[in-house]
C-alpha cells in the first residue's frame, strides 16, 4: 500500500471516529432505565433504578449502563478473546511438536507463526486478562461496597464499547490476508512491538494493530478512573477504609497502576504510528533509538503484570477464608503488601533490559528493587497458607483453583527471583525459561484465580449451580496440563532454546537437540490437556446456565461458618424479592452443586 492509500485510510478512520463522537454526544439520555425520583412509587432493585423500564432483547445489551449488565458484557467479551488466544497458542504448540515447519507450512509458514504469536500475547493480556478482571469488578465492586452503581455509568458503558472495535482492529489482518483475497497481513511484531522491526514493517496491518491496542488502553484508563472514584465516593455508610474488602483494595491499587502506566503506552503507540506514517524519528537510530521504545514499553509493561495479578490476589484473599472457615490471616499486612507492590512495580522495568548494555550501576539498582518486590508477594503467600492452616477446609471448585493459584504462584515467583539476578538473567534472557516463568504467573496463577472467581460467583451470575464433577475435571486437567507445559518450558530454557522461534532445526536437518524436541512434545501434550479442560469448563458453564439446579439464598453455606459477605446478602435479598413478586424457591442446592436429594 503506497503513501497516498495510507493517508486516505487515516483520513477515513478519522472521519469515522468523529462521526461516532457526534452520535454519542447527541444521545441525551443514554440510560436504558431511569433513576427513581423522590416521589416515585415503582419497586426498584438494589441499584436504585427501575428494572421494569429496561428494554428487552438486544436493545437492552446495546444501551445498558447497569454495572451488572456491563460486567456480563465484559465477561462474554473476555471469554471470546480467551478462546481466540487459546487457539493461537495451541496452533503454535502443535507446530513446535516437530523441529521443522510442518503444520503451518501451507498456511503461511513462519509469517503465520509470528502473527499467531503476536495475536496470542496481545489477546491474552489486553483482550482477556484486563477485561475479565473488569467483568468481575464491574459486577461486584458496587455490591461489595454498598453502592447503587458505578460513579459514572455512561463512561462505564463507553469504556466497554471501545473494546470490540479494538479487537476487530487487532485481529483484522487475519481476515484481510492476501492469501484469502485481502490486502493486509496480520501484525508480526510480537506483543512487545520492539523497534526497529515494528517501525519498518510496511504492512498496514501493524497500523491497525497499534490503533486497536490504543483503543483498549483508552478503555482501561476510563475504567480505572471510574473504579477509583466509585470506591472513594460511592461506599455505603457502613463501609470505611478499615473494613473495605480485600478485592476492592486490589482493584483500587490496580486502577492506580493503570492510571499511571496506560497513558504512557498510548503516548508510545502514537509516537510509533508517527514514525511509521509521517517520517518522524522518535525510535530511529538518529533519534531516540530502539532503547527508547524499550524504556517506554517496559515502564508500562512491568506494572501491567501487577495490573493483571493484583485483582486475582484479591480474589484468592477473598475466597480462601470462605472455605477455610476463618478470617483472612493478617488482613492489614495483605493490604499493605498490595500497596507496596503497587509502588515498587514502577521501579523494576529495566530488569527486562539487563542485556542491552546499560550502565552496571543502573542495572544493580533495578536488580535490588526487583528482588525487593518479592517480599510483599511472599507476605501474601504466607498469609494464604496460614489462613488455611488448621482451617475447616471445604474443597469446592473455587477453593481448589485458589490452592492451584498459590501452588503455581510460588513456582512462578521463585523462577522470577532467578531472572531478577543479573548474572542468571544474562544466561537465561530470551530463552524459554522466561516464557515458562511468565506463563506460570499469567496462566498458572492469574487464570486459576479467574476460574475460582467465576465458579464462586456463578450462583449470583446465573441463579444456578454448575456441575461439580465437571468443575473438578476442569481443575485436574488444568493443574496437570499447566505444570507439564510450563515446567517443560523452564527446562527448554536451561537447554538454551530461544523463544519466538517457529523452528528449531539445524542447517544439517537435525533438531537443536533430541531433548529439545522431546520437551516441546511434552509441552504440547500439556497444552492439549488444558485445551480439553477449557472445553469442559465452557460446556459446564453454558449447559448449567440453562439446566443447572436453582440455588437458594446461601449457596455456599456461608452463614453456617459465619463468613457471609455483602454480595451474597444482596443475592438473598434479590431472591426474597422474587418470591414476594410471585416466584418460588425450590430445588435448593447443596454446597458446590447438587440438590439436597443427591449424595456424593
Amino acid at each position: 500500500m503506497d503513501l497516498s492509500a495510507q493517508l486516505a485510510l487515516t483520513v477515513l478512520m478519522g472521519i469515522f471516529l468523529a462521526g461516532v463522537a457526534m452520535v454519542l454526544s447527541r444521545m441525551e439520555d443514554w440510560r436504558s432505565y431511569t433513576p427513581l425520583t423522590s416521589g416515585g412509587t415503582a419497586v426498584s432493585d438494589e441499584t436504585g433504578y427501575i428494572s421494569e423500564e429496561k428494554p428487552s432483547g438486544l436493545i437492552r445489551w446495546l444501551t445498558t449502563v447497569d454495572h451488572k449488565d456491563i460486567g456480563m458484557l465484559y465477561g462474554v467479551y473476555a471469554v471470546i478473546s480467551f478462546v481466540w488466544g487459546g487457539m493461537a497458542a495451541f496452533l503454535m504448540r502443535a507446530e513446535l511438536s516437530t523441529p521443522e515447519m510442518d503444520l503451518l507450512a501451507g498456511l503461511g509458514g513462519e509469517n503465520l507463526y509470528n502473527a499467531l504469536m503476536t495475536s496470542h500475547g496481545i489477546t491474552m493480556l489486553f483482550l482477556f486478562g484486563t477485561p475479565i478482571i473488569a467483568a468481575l469488578a464491574n459486577y461486584f465492586i458496587p455490591l461489595l461496597i454498598g453502592a447503587d452503581d458505578m460513579a459514572f455509568p455512561r463512561i462505564n458503558a463507553i469504556a466497554f464499547w471501545l473494546l470490540p472495535p479494538g479487537a476487530v482492529l487487532i485481529w483484522a489482518g487475519f481476515f484481510l490476508d492476501p492469501a484469502t483475497g485481502g490486502a493486509i497481513q496480520a501484525s508480526q511484531t510480537s506483543w512487545t512491538m520492539y523497534t526497529p522491526l515494528s517501525a519498518q514493517q510496511v504492512n498496514p496491518g501493524v497500523d491497525l494493530f497499534l490503533l486497536g491496542l490504543h483503543l483498549t488502553g483508552v478503555s482501561a484508563t476510563m475504567g480505572a478512573v471510574n473504579f477509583i472514584v466509585t470506591i472513594f465516593t460511592e461506599r455505603g455508610k457502613n463501609i470505611n477504609w478499615a473494613n473495605l474488602d480485600i478485592f476492592s483494595w486490589t482493584i483500587l491499587t490496580q486502577s492506580g497502576l493503570i492510571l499511571f502506566s496506560f497513558p504512557l503506552l498510548g503516548s508510545a503507540l502514537i509516537m510509533l504510528l508517527l514514525d511509521r506514517n509521517f517520517g518522524t524519528t522518535f525510535f530511529a537510530v538518529d533519534g531516540g533509538g530502539s532503547l527508547l521504545w524499550q524504556h517506554l514499553f517496559w515502564f508500562f509493561g512491568h506494572p501491567e503484570v501487577y495490573i493483571l495479578v493484583l485483582p486475582p490476589m484479591g480474589v484468592v484473599s477473598l475466597i480462601i477464608p470462605k472455605f477455610s472457615g476463618r478470617k483472612l490471616f493478617g488482613f492489614k499486612f495483605v493490604v499493605y503488601s498490595t500497596l507496596a507492590i503497587g509502588v515498587l512495580s514502577f521501579g523494576v522495568w529495566a530488569h527486562h533490559m539487563f542485556t542491552t548494555g546499560i550502565d552496571p550501576r543502573i542495572r544493580l539498582s533495578f536488580m535490588a528493587v526487583s528482588l525487593a518486590i518479592a517480599i510483599p508477594s511472599a507476605v501474601k503467600t504466607f498469609n494464604w497458607i496460614t489462613t488455611m492452616w488448621n482451617g475447616d477446609l471445604r474443597l469446592t471448585a473455587p477453593m481448589l483453583f485458589c490452592i492451584g493459584f498459590v501452588s503455581n504462584f510460588i513456582i512462578g515467583g521463585v523462577t522470577g527471583i532467578f531472572l531478577s539476578a543479573i548474572p542468571v538473567d544474562l544466561i537465561l534472557h530470551d530463552t524459554y525459561y522466561v516464557v515458562g516463568h511468565f506463563h506460570y504467573i499469567v496462566m498458572g496463577a492469574i487464570a486459576f484465580a479467574g476460574f475460582a472467581a467465576m465458579y464462586y460467583w456463578y450462583p449470583i451470575f446465573t441463579g444456578r449451580m454448575y456441575q461439580r464433577t465437571l468443575a473438578r475435571w476442569h481443575f485436574g486437567l488444568w493443574m496437570l496440563g499447566s505444570n507439564i507445559t510450563f515446567f517443560a518450558m523452564l527446562l527448554l530454557g536451561y537447554e538454551g532454546m530461544p523463544r519466538r522461534y517457529a523452528t528449531y532445526v539445524l542447517s544439517d536437518g537435525t533438531p537443536f537437540s533430541i531433548l529439545t524436541e522431546n520437551l516441546h512434545q511434552i509441552a504440547t501434550f500439556g497444552a492439549f490437556l488444558m485445551a480439553i479442560g477449557t472445553i469442559v469448563w465452557l460446556w459446564n458453564f453454558v449447559v448449567s446456565w440453562y439446566e443447572g439446579p436453582v440455588v437458594g439464598e446461601d449457596p455456599w453455606n456461608l452463614r453456617e461458618y459465619g463468613m457471609t459477605s455483602p454480595e451474597f446478602e444482596w443475592h438473598a435479598r434479590r431472591l426474597q424479592t422474587a418470591v414476594t413478586d410471585g416466584g418460588d424457591e425450590t430445588n435448593t442446592v447443596k454446597t458446590d452443586g447438587g440438590t439436597e436429594a443427591d449424595e456424593d
